[in-house]
């Protein structure tokens, strides 16, 4: 049997009311910072497939428990000289066992997003009642942590059940990432529920591990992105860029300089409002009606 997906409608870009973002800026920009927990003993994302049957695998493992070790740190330096606050897309496990990056984050004011309670196990074949427990608690560990309760999320993963974005809502949730098919946020068929655009292709995983791109290829994509949506949004339909990191990916030091740069060019470029995602979502709820 095949289902058809019955959470929003389809509405093209060319047909919707014009979108504009404060200062009359085109592009709405903000980072989606992957802050995330893995547990040795399951997979997770892997720079080397070879060992990840393996119990422990310490050599994945190992390659990502670099990111919340140095490279968020690194991340956050450049973060910081750029004025770019976080959209922190966070395990709750994290809470726990990182403080110290609970701590940047709030000290920056970083908007927090409840992404799961960790990478290692994601949103499927969980019962209604079970799966509205697990948001619940994430939420909760969440906002114990940070002081303050999570107004989007997306999925470890970018997964969900049919039923995430309902128990969601009924959470409390305002908005979601994980249907990356626009360059708008819209509304869904859940009232009360955005969606709000993210980016697998903009994306470091995808662009260093997936496609085995190169740092200058990185900020040639990112230019490029933010140049065609300026062009996109000169007709009054605003759009919304977003850069998806993962602190072992970009927060490598031969990767630092040109994350620096793309930064860089984004933040001065005359179009773009730098943002978090919960300032999209209000701006656009504001604006929309």
């Amino acid at each position: 049997m095949s289902i058809d997906l019955d959470l929003f409608d389809y509405r093209p870009i060319t047909e919707r009311e014009p979108l504009s973002w404060p200062g009359g800026k085109g592009v709405a920009f903000y980072v989606g910072l992957n802050i995330e927990h893995f547990y040795v003993d399951l997979p997770g994302t892997a720079t080397f497939e070879g060992t990840t049957v393996l119990t422990p695998d310490s050599l994945n493992y190992g390659w990502r428990d670099y990111g919340p070790r140095v490279g968020i740190w690194r991340q956050i330096t450049l973060l910081d000289k750029h004025g770019v606050k976080a959209g922190a897309l966070l395990n709750s496990d994290v809470v726990e066992r990182y403080p110290q990056i609970i701590a940047a984050g709030r000290e920056r004011g970083w908007a927090w997003l409840g992404h799961g309670a960790s990478n290692s196990h994601l949103f499927t074949g969980l019962e209604r009642a079970d799966e509205a427990a697990k948001i619940a608690q994430v939420l909760e560990t969440i906002e114990r942590g940070t002081g303050v309760r999570p107004r989007g999320w997306m999925g470890p993963g970018l997964i969900e059940t049919f039923n995430t974005p309902e128990l969601l809502a009924a959470q409390g949730v305002e908005y979601v990432l994980d249907w990356t098919n626009d360059d708008q946020p819209y509304p869904t068929k859940v009232p009360g529920l955005l969606s709000v655009p993210y980016s697998v292709e903009l994306n470091d995983i995808g662009v260093f591990l997936t496609k085995g791109l190169t740092g200058p290829d990185f900020v040639q994509m990112v230019k490029d992105q933010v140049d065609q949506l300026a062009a996109d949004a000169a007709d009054g339909s605003g759009r919304v860029l977003a850069l998806a990191l993962h602190p072992f990916i970009t927060g490598q030091a031969f990767r630092a300089r040109y994350l620096d740069e793309a930064l860089d060019y984004v933040v001065s470029h005359p179009a773009v409002w730098t943002a978090t995602a919960d300032e999209i979502a209000d701006h656009f709820r504001s604006a929309t009606g």
